[in-house]
This record gives C-alpha cells, structure tokens and sequence, in this order.
C-alpha cells in the first residue's frame, strides 16, 4: 500500500491529451528565447562604431561650419575694403569740389601779387588761404622754358622761335593746379615751336666748332 504525502500533488508541464511531441517541445528550451541572447551579443560585440560614425558627422558638420565661416569672414573683409575704398574716393572728391570752387580766387591773388596788390590784412588773408588749400593738398605747377606737355598743359597762343629745339612753354597765363596725381586744372600757356627750316642752335655749334677746325 503507497502512502501519499497529504498537500502536495506534482503538476506536469504537459497539458492533458497532449502527444509526445508536444511532450518533447515543451520539455526544450524555446528557440527564440535561445536565439535573443546570441542576436545581443552581436549588437554589442563592436560598442565603438556607432561612435566612430556619429564622430565623423561631427566631424564632417564642424568643417562644413569652418568653411562657412571662413568664407563670410572673406566676404566681410572685402566689404571692409570696399567700405574704405568708397569713403576715400568720396572725400577725395569733396575735396577737389571745393578747391576747384577756390581756384578763381586764388588766380586773383596771383594778378595782385604780381601788380604789388598784395599787401596788409589782404596779405596776410590770402597767404593763410593759400597755406591751406596746400595742407589739402592742392599744388600749383607750370613754369616758363619746360617742355609742353599735352596732358598738363592746355596752349593758348602758339608762336615760333629760333632759339628752341621742341615745343616749349614760353610763357604761363594761368598756372595749372593738381591733388596728388590728379589734374584739377591744366596750366593754361603760350607755347612756341622751333623755326621752320631753321637749324637749332646745337647743330649750329657743331658746325662753327668744325668751322673752326678746318680753318685751323
């Protein structure tokens, strides 16, 4: 006679009316809660190269944002130039604008000091005026005997004369004025040619020097 342990009754796994082979599967472990572990440690066998690759979108962002900036730096730097290109072409202009206004009134101060008009408060105004169109810039040119020169010169009487080689300025009606390489006004003049036919004055040295020679 078997004797039963009162409270305790072993329970299978199996279902009531299963077949052996249900029997079989459920005493295996299960292939899908096998296969999860194997699939996760494929998925961490490598922690780096997630890393790696969000390193080079860094990477690859940080140097499209240099080369962005680099380039507004470049587009800055040439409006600064371009900025201060402008302003001193402008003030330039200013500048030449009112001298050009003041040359009538310094071609007056001129005629006076040349008739000895130019004496006393009138003097001393005239000089002052004169002294600051030059810390502006304004300088006066045109002299008797220099060559003539189209570009600073503008003839206003033309002459011949035996004792010059080229076209020489021989008198100055009314100086020319210039701000640095700028001519604001040309130097008005009267200019005089060499003779025509006439045999300039060097060669005429040469043959009374060889002359002189032969008659030796």
């Amino acid at each position: 006679m078997t004797e039963e342990t009162p409270g305790f009754e072993e329970k299978s796994d199996v279902p009531s009316g299963a077949t052996p082979e249900d029997a079989a599967q459920a005493a295996s472990p299960s292939t899908e809660e096998g296969a999860a572990p194997a699939g996760d440690a494929a998925k961490t066998e490598d922690p780096t190269a997630g890393l790696t690759a969000q390193l080079d979108q860094l990477r690859t962002a940080l140097n499209e944002r240099t080369t962005d900036l680099q380039r507004l730096q470049a587009e800055y730097q040439n409006y600064r130039r371009r900025v201060e290109r402008d302003r001193v072409t402008v003030k330039e202009i200013a500048v030449a604008q009112l001298l050009t206004e003041l040359l009538p009134v310094l071609d007056d101060i001129g005629r006076a000091r040349e008739h000895g008009e130019l004496v006393g408060g009138f003097k001393s105004v005239a000089e002052s005026l004169e002294t600051t169109a030059a810390k502006m810039g304004l300088q006066q040119f045109g002299k008797e005997g220099e060559p003539f020169d189209p570009t600073i010169h503008e003839a206003l009487m033309h002459s011949y004369a035996p004792d010059v080689t080229e076209t020489t300025c021989v008198a100055i009606l009314q100086p020319g004025y210039r701000i640095g390489e700028r001519t604001i006004r040309p130097a008005r003049v009267a200019v005089a040619e060499p003779q025509p036919g006439a045999t300039p004055k060097s060669e005429d040295s040469e043959e009374s020097a060889d002359k002189k020679d032969s008659e030796q």
